[in-house]
This record gives structure tokens, C-alpha cells and sequence, in this order.
């Protein structure tokens, strides 16, 4: 039996583990510094820009919470004046089609509320300042108009829209933000 069992389970589990490779990822080496993807702290909820240049994600490298972008062309971070607030926490990062606009939410109010941080002015916007309740996951639409999240007003989590309004769209090709 064990000799069947060898004779059929060995070649499958090698032919497996060959097929195993990491050809195609562009993972970088862990970093305790600069401007690497990963870093020796937690990394998580990465979300991509439509045509897949840019990926934003929430990390502890900083001690704290924070909200990072990646460019994957350059393979290096961006950095994202005013949006992380030193010793608060902001998290679940999403990023609209052409990596302008990204959504996140802070405690910088000391509740959980939605922000929108514009890479081109470098401002950023609160959406649920009115609103009472437990706020998580937000998401915004490729063109940067609208903002989706959920939201526990009542002891069921519900989903919510904003519409940040006609001007507020983003249609242009991939942005740089200006020079420091």
C-alpha cells in the first residue's frame, strides 16, 4: 500500500512544486529604511489604480497607521504630504483610476471617519464629518466622484455614496504631483 501510495503521491507532489515560481512578481527585498515596497512591519490592503501604476497601502513602518503609495513603474514609494497624521491611525487606502484621489479612513478626530487626499493640491477632504456611527472600508469611483463605505449607524452595517459633485472628477492621464 505505502509503495502504491509512493508511486503516485511522489510524482504529483514533485510535478506541484515544480510548477512553483516566482517568475512575474515584483516583489522587493524587506527593508528596515527608504523606499521600499515591504519593510519588516505589517503591510496590508493594498488596492491598485485602474491601469495597475500605482497601489497605495496601509502600514506600521512609521509606529503608527499610515497610508503609503507605491509607484510600480519606478518601483519606489511616493510621498504623500499632509495626508498621515503623526500618531493616528489611518488605514484602508483605496485609490481612484488614475492614482489622484485616494480614499482612506483616519481617526484624526478621534473616531474613525473617511478622508480624500488629492495628490495634485495635496489637500484633503473629509466626507463623514456629520456622520454618527462606526465608519469602515471606504472605496471611490475611477473617476474620483463618488465615494462608497460602510457605515453602523444602528447596529447594522450599511452601505453609503457621496457624491463629491461633477468637479470633482479626475479624467486625465496618469498624475505627477508637483515638485517639492
Amino acid at each position: 500500500m505505502i509503495k502504491f501510495l509512493r508511486s503516485i503521491l511522489l510524482p504529483s507532489l514533485v510535478g506541484l512544486l515544480a510548477g512553483c515560481t516566482n517568475s512575474g512578481f515584483l516583489v522587493l527585498p524587506t527593508q528596515n529604511f527608504g523606499n521600499s515596497l515591504n519593510s519588516v512591519n505589517l503591510e496590508q490592503e493594498p488596492n491598485f489604480s485602474y491601469d495597475g501604476r500605482y497601489m497605495v497601502f496601509a502600514s506600521d513602518r512609521l509606529g503608527y497607521r499610515a497610508v503609503f503609495l507605491f509607484d510600480v513603474q519606478q518601483r519606489r514609494l511616493i510621498n504623500l504630504p499632509g495626508l498621515n497624521t503623526p500618531g493616528v491611525m489611518q488605514d484602508q487606502p483605496d485609490i481612484n483610476a488614475d492614482g489622484r484621489y485616494i480614499v482612506y479612513v483616519s481617526e484624526t478626530r478621534g473616531k474613525p471617519d473617511v478622508y480624500v487626499y488629492d495628490r495634485i493640491s495635496r489637500q484633503n477632504q473629509l466626507i463623514t464629518g456629520n456622520i454618527l456611527g462606526n465608519i469602515r472600508h471606504p472605496t471611490i469611483s475611477g473617476d474620483g466622484r463618488f465615494i462608497g463605505f460602510q457605515l453602523d449607524r444602528n447596529g447594522q452595517w450599511d452601505i453609503e455614496i457621496f457624491d463629491r459633485g461633477p468637479g470633482a472628477r479626475s479624467l486625465g492621464p496618469p498624475v505627477s504631483p508637483p515638485s517639492p
